[in-house]
């Protein structure tokens, strides 16, 4: 099984488009250590042919245009793509709006959560994915789904589960107090697995906390992709970018006692991958002391074209 990454940060990029803070500032002035990254997203692929998106990024065109896997085949009809399927772990824009990139006709199909699902068929803008061509599928809970595409199977089963997390902010109902009228489903992990092969590995880019049924879950697993939106909870406030804490957008932490890495320390994980990275997040720099931090807890911080085989 193949694993790319197509962009490892979170709404907005890095830099962000409207943002002069510390760290979207210095990678525009092309700083050494600092790499550009584009929005939240991964592709996979069992066979090298056929490939599944995993979340789709405003970013997404882009994202293509830079992974040759993803092209039409050049000895193909005049249009054709090796995207067979994608899969959608929460409702957030960062990870919804990709689809638009899609139009023009293009069999495939979504997969999402019932909430997602709901979200996706009450907005009219995604019809623009013909739905003559276009499967919209429902992922039960807590069992194994084959993915498949126009033409079959594709080698990809996902298993998805609820995890800590938040309603996507567009869908907050303040009425419902400190919720937000949050709901299971609303933000999914996903354990992906490559039929043939067996191997498999976890897809988290949102979560709010490592609770005791998350981290039974990937006890010993061969590879995690994680949730890294912030290295504290308070540093976009620290920085003048937002008043908004982490825990208040539904991320946990990197660092701190109830962050991520603590939480990761004894699950026994052989490798583990920082995904959707905010661009306030100083573990973006290469030569910073929270990336040694990271790495010396035996973390990874992703970017744009990482590749990993399992």
């Amino acid at each position: 099984m193949l694993i790319k990454v197509l962009g490892a940060a979170a709404g907005g990029g890095f830099p962000q488009w409207n943002c002069n803070g510390r760290m979207s500032a210095r990678v525009r002035r092309g700083e050494a250590g600092l790499k550009a990254r584009t929005q939240s997203s991964l592709t996979v692929s069992s066979n090298g042919r056929d490939w599944v998106l995993l979340n789709a990024s405003p970013d997404l065109r882009q994202q293509i245009n830079d992974t040759p896997e993803l092209w039409p085949a050049a000895d193909g009809p005049l249009r054709n793509s090796p995207i067979k399927a994608a899969v959608l772990t929460n409702g957030d824009v960062d990870h919804i709006i990709g689809l638009i990139n899609l139009r023009e006709g293009q069999p495939f199909s979504v997969y999402a959560s019932e909430r997602v699902m709901g979200t996706l068929n009450a907005n009219s803008v995604f019809n623009v994915l013909n739905p003559d061509k276009v499967q919209r599928i429902t992922l039960g809970l807590n069992t194994a789904t084959a993915l498949a595409g126009a033409d079959g199977d594709i080698g990809i089963t996902v298993e998805a589960f609820d995890v800590p997390g938040k309603v996507a902010l567009y869908l907050e109902d303040a009425s419902k107090g400190g919720s937000f009228g949050t709901q299971v489903g609303d933000t999914i992990g996903l354990k992906v697995t490559d039929s043939a092969t067996g191997k498999s590995f976890y897809y988290i880019p949102g979560c709010a906390d490592v609770d005791e049924a998350l981290a039974k879950r990937v006890r010993g697993a061969d590879l995690v992709m994680f949730d890294g939106t912030l290295y504290t909870d308070d540093e976009m406030v620290v920085q003048g970018l937002m008043p908004k804490t982490g825990a208040r957008m539904g991320h946990i932490s990197m660092s701190g006692a109830d962050g991520s890495i603590a939480a990761f320390a004894d699950l026994e994980v052989k490798r583990k991958v920082f995904v959707h990275i905010n661009n306030s997040n100083p573990a973006l720099d290469d030569n910073s002391p929270e990336r040694k931090a990271v790495e010396e807890a035996g973390w990874e911080v992703g970017f744009d074209g990482m590749e990993i085989r399992l």
